[in-house]
C-alpha cells in the first residue's frame, strides 16, 4: 500500500512537470474511491472532505518528490557550496541559484521525462492504456535514472533495513530506492564541494599570512581575498566548469 501511494505521487509529479491538467481519480492506487469521495452532494459530507484532503495532500507533496527523485539535490547542494566557498554571501541571490538549479535539472532529466511522456502520459490521455498501466510505465524511466546514480552500498543498506530482498535492482520499490538515491547524491555533492573549497582556502591562507606579516590585524582578510577569489573564478571560467562537471556527472 505504501509503495503504491508513493508511485502515485511520482506519477502526479511527472504530470506536473509537463503542466498537464488531468482529471484523474486515483482509486486503485489509494484504494479509496476518490471519484465518489469528491462528488459532494447536498453540501458534502465527511467522505467528500476526507477525499479532498487526501488529494490536496498528495499534490502538495509532489514537488518534494520531484526534488528527491531528480538531479536537483546534487545541483542545488553544489551551488550552495560554491557560493559559500566564494564567500559572496547572497550573490548570486537565492532566486537565481534555485532557478538555475531547476533549469539544469530539467536539462538533465529531459530524456527521462520525454520517455515518460511518450510511454505513459500520451497513451494515458489518449485512453489507450489504463491508469495502473500508465503508473507502471511512468515509474520505469525514473527508477532507471535513480539506479544508475545510486551506490550499491547505499541501496544495500536500505534493502537490508526494509527487510525486503528483490531478485533484481529493477524490482526495488521506490520507497527503498529514494533514500538510497538521495544519500548517494549528497555524498557526490559533498565531494564536489570539497574540491571547490580547496583553491579558495589557499587564497584565504595567503591573504591572511600577508596581512599578519604586515601587522594589519584589524583588517578582515575576507575583504581582501574576495576580489582575488572572484578574479580566479572568472579567469578559469568557473561557471562553465561547474555546470559541465555537474551535467557530465549524470551521463
Amino acid at each position: 500500500m505504501k509503495d503504491r501511494i508513493y508511485r502515485l505521487v511520482v506519477f502526479i509529479m511527472l504530470i506536473q512537470c509537463f503542466i498537464m491538467s488531468l482529471g484523474i481519480a486515483f482509486a486503485t492506487t489509494l484504494e479509496v474511491d476518490l471519484g465518489n469521495a469528491l462528488r459532494i452532494e447536498g453540501g458534502g459530507g465527511p467522505t467528500g472532505v476526507l477525499g479532498l484532503m487526501v488529494l490536496l495532500t498528495i499534490l502538495s507533496l509532489a514537488p518534494s518528490f520531484l526534488i528527491l527523485t531528480s538531479a536537483f539535490t546534487r545541483i542545488m547542494v553544489v551551488m550552495s557550496f560554491l557560493r559559500s566557498a566564494l564567500g559572496t554571501q547572497q550573490a548570486p541571490p537565492n532566486q537565481v541559484v534555485i532557478g538555475l538549479a531547476l533549469f539544469l535539472t530539467f536539462f538533465v532529466m529531459a530524456p527521462v521525462y520525454t520517455e515518460v511522456n511518450e510511454e505513459a502520459l500520451k497513451p494515458f490521455t489518449a485512453g489507450s492504456i489504463t491508469q495502473e498501466e500508465a503508473i507502471e510505465k511512468a515509474v520505469i524511466p525514473v527508477k532507471r535514472f535513480m539506479l544508475s546514480n545510486t551506490r550499491e552500498k547505499d541501496l544495500a543498506l536500505f534493502i537490508k533495513l526494509s527487510d525486503t530482498y528483490p531478485d533484481t535492482p529493477e524490482e526495488v520499490s521506490l520507497v527503498t530506492l529514494t533514500p538510497a538515491f538521495v544519500i548517494s547524491e549528497l555524498r557526490v555533492a559533498f565531494q564536489i564541494g570539497f574540491l571547490l573549497f580547496l583553491p579558495f582556502i589557499v587564497i584565504d591562507l595567503v591573504v591572511s599570512s600577508i596581512l599578519m606579516s604586515m601587522g594589519m590585524f584589524m583588517l578582515p582578510p575576507v575583504m581582501i581575498s574576495l576580489p582575488f577569489k572572484l578574479l580566479l573564478f572568472v579567469m578559469v571560467d568557473g561557471w562553465h566548469l561547474v555546470v559541465t562537471s555537474l551535467i557530465e556527472g549524470f551521463r
